[in-house]
């Protein structure tokens, strides 16, 4: 099949690609390369998909309405898989203007080329951070998702609502998927194990958050993008006896759905640390700081759902992902 794939340069989005090229398919990439974090590291991701006959890169942005509508009807996809956005939940408080651009306006341009061109299933990029204010978890995609805590969570939601109308209006098949800490090879520089394993490297200090009380879902690079695989073969359906008093927040009576894509196996922060001292072979020197706005305490997926409906549930441990990260953060920078 012909695949549209947005953020190509970007951590999930280089990972996706590889995995379609070999399955044989072939993949159209688009990517702004905007400066957010080092454009090197992007660059060198896309020279790492260029070498491959079935992949076409294409830079163009998101908020471009006539561009991305041109490409749409030029170029003929069968299915799209939607990965680009301003990510950050800090920087979405700095400057919020990035994120109206690139996840409200950029998304919408994504759901009317779908619109118009019969694309035969949408997946794209949730977060785990529209779970905001939820203290109950695990989280599911049953629970309440309408008290984010920081504007990128509530940009995501709003593409999940975006989708359902698009699903309802023009019968688009639309599956969004929430995200849970993702980490491992050719990841971003603005994530924390990232961050910490330059700093610890060059001998400085990391900054802990919250004292280091918090618990993430670190979920391997390799789950993610099998559970992006998986499901975007999974079209949804119609269901005709769904209704919004019984009926899951995550189905519709429009082909729609939403998925978890976690570990579900929350770590806390100062063992996934001490998992990096390790792989390092360097103790940390911990910079201990206050809870940061738009922060939550824990994530924790139940992707009882996920396995439901393929059969798969992510499992990479964190003591492996962090050494296959460590290795190749040492091979590309050293």
């Amino acid at each position: 099949m012909k695949y549209l794939v947005t953020g190509v340069a970007g951590f999930i989005g280089f990972h996706v690609v590889q995995r379609l090229t070999s399955q044989g398919h072939e993949v159209i990439g688009i990517d702004n390369l905007n400066d957010y974090y080092d454009v090197n590291l992007k660059l060198a991701r896309l020279a790492e998909l260029k070498t491959d006959t079935l992949f076409k890169f294409i830079k163009i942005d998101l908020a471009n309405r006539e561009g991305i509508a041109q490409l749409f009807s030029q170029q003929k996809f069968d299915r799209v898989i939607h990965l680009a956005a301003q990510a950050g939940v800090r920087y979405s408080i700095d400057k919020p203007m990035a994120y109206a651009d690139s996840n409200l306006i950029g998304h919408l341009t994504i759901l009317e080329g779908c619109r118009h061109n019969e694309i035969e299933h949408l997946v794209y990029a949730s977060s785990s951070s529209v779970y905001g204010l939820n203290n109950k978890t695990p989280f599911a995609t049953s629970d309440s998702v309408d008290h984010p805590i920081s504007l990128y969570a509530a940009t995501k939601k709003s593409n999940e609502l975006m989708s359902h109308t698009y699903s309802h209006l023009y019968n688009i098949p639309t599956t969004g998927l929430r995200f849970f800490t993702v980490y491992g090879p050719w990841g971003r520089p603005d994530m924390a194990l990232f961050k910490f394993t330059k700093a610890i490297i060059n001998g400085e200090s990391i900054d802990v958050y919250n004292n280091g009380d918090m618990q993430r879902d670190f979920t391997y690079i390799d789950d993610i993008v099998e559970g992006i695989i998986r499901i975007q073969d999974i079209i949804p359906q119609k269901d005709v006896d769904w209704n919004v008093e019984s009926g899951s927040v995550a189905s519709s009576s429009a082909p729609y759905k939403i998925f978890n894509i976690g570990n579900g196996n929350p770590v806390k922060l100062l063992d996934f640390i001490k998992s990096l001292e390790k792989s390092l072979g360097i103790k940390s020197n911990k910079n201990l700081m206050p809870m940061q706005p738009g922060d939550v305490y824990q994530t924790y997926a139940d992707v009882d759902d996920l396995f439901t409906v393929t059969g798969y549930k992510p499992s990479v441990s964190v003591e492996y992902g962090v050494e296959k990260f460590v290795r190749w953060y040492k091979d590309f920078y050293q």
